[in-house]
């Protein structure tokens, strides 16, 4: 007896129906996307119009019209909708990328005049408002910013992943009532959680102003970020993945650690990075709790230690050309912190998920 090999079919020359191209579709669409935009830019040439006016009164407007006619000429009165809807996405989500650009550019521009070896290195010792910018520098704030921000994240890490792990993986009473206060605790204002970290054990004498006492006081805004990233994390895990360990003999406790946890790894260090995004910019609450010491600290749980966001603060209020570098070059050392902060995380999480990948194709 011959096996029979089935031949394959040549694939039909109509295979392909979205390739046809319909050229009076095509050219209404450049129409309808170009004139807008040219119309709306001579009007603000010939009449002198400022940019604003003419984006929100003049393009916004014929860009509608236009969308609503090629919806209808398109697909009829179905059209208009999704029209509208296209219009209102793109305008916002382009006006929302403007106004990024716009503010990561203004801190580059500004931040580059201040930036130098002595500014990543140097304290702000003996530097005042008028003093150059060769002399003094951020190096005392990157380190206060490092500990404060560590310290925070050592403890709330831990505590976040696991009112996580209790919101999805048990079913006890109090699941309620813990969601309901995170999400609360989600809406708290920086400064009141300064205040009350300072009335409680600052004026009290409990403490002086200290490193510890800010990352007490960034804890509770940093909790909520990693707690409810965290469980939605765990909740997309297919179930399915723990069933399969669990039908194989394992408990449910590795089947968990085993599991779901590295299944859901990169959700979890997208929640740490979150939650460090969250509270590495906040000034409030560690200008009321750590002040704004000029010398270099290394010791967070005594005496006042500078951040980055209080040495900010400190001198963009004043009024002199060299204090307003100064504050934009430590915004610009902020971002590049976060920025690699984010790319090591990144690039720490893609390593080993193509290790895996290797490993499962051996």
């Amino acid at each position: 007896m011959t096996n029979y090999i089935p031949e394959a079919m040549p694939r039909p020359t109509n295979a392909a129906p979205w390739a046809k191209v319909d050229a009076k579709k095509t050219l209404r669409i450049v129409l309808a996307s170009t004139l807008p935009a040219a119309t709306a830019a001579l009007l603000a040439i010939s009449f002198g119009w400022q940019f604003e006016f003419t984006l929100l009164a003049v393009f916004l407007p014929l860009q509608l019209v236009a969308g609503l006619w090629l919806g209808t000429v398109t697909a009829g009165k179905r059209g208009r909708g999704d029209a509208l809807l296209v219009i209102f996405t793109v305008f916002f989500s382009a006006l929302v990328l403007v106004l990024l650009m716009s503010v990561l550019w203004s801190v580059v521009s500004n931040g580059a005049a201040a930036m130098s070896w002595q500014f990543f290195t140097q304290n702000n010792v003996y530097v005042s408002a008028n003093t150059s910018l060769e002399y003094g520098g951020v190096g005392h704030s990157i380190i206060g910013t490092v500990l404060i921000v560590g310290l925070a994240t050592l403890v709330t890490v831990p505590l976040g992943i696991l009112i996580a792990v209790y919101l999805t993986e048990t079913r006890g009473k109090t699941r309620g009532l813990i969601r309901t206060l995170i999400q609360a605790m989600s809406g708290l204002p920086s400064v009141v959680s300064g205040l009350f970290v300072y009335a409680a054990f600052i004026v009290t004498g409990i403490t002086q102003y200290a490193g510890w006492a800010g990352s007490l006081a960034l804890l509770p805004l940093m909790l909520p970020t990693v707690s409810r990233i965290a469980e939605e994390s765990l909740r997309l895990v297919p179930a399915d993945l723990r069933s399969a360990a669990v039908g194989l003999g394992a408990p449910n406790y590795r089947a968990f650690l085993q599991v779901v946890m590295p299944a859901a790894k990169s959700g979890l260090v997208t929640a740490i990075l979150l939650g460090i995004a969250r509270i590495i910019g906040e000034t409030a609450p560690l200008v009321l709790t750590t002040f704004a010491a000029a010398t270099t600290s290394v010791n967070i749980f005594n005496g006042p230690m500078s951040t980055l966001p209080t040495y900010l603060y400190g001198f963009i209020s004043d009024p002199s050309i060299q204090s307003a570098q100064r504050a934009w070059g430590a915004a610009l050392v902020m971002l590049i912190l976060v920025g690699v902060l984010f790319t090591a995380a990144r690039v720490m999480t893609r390593s080993r998920v193509g290790k895996t990948t290797k490993k499962i194709g051996k």
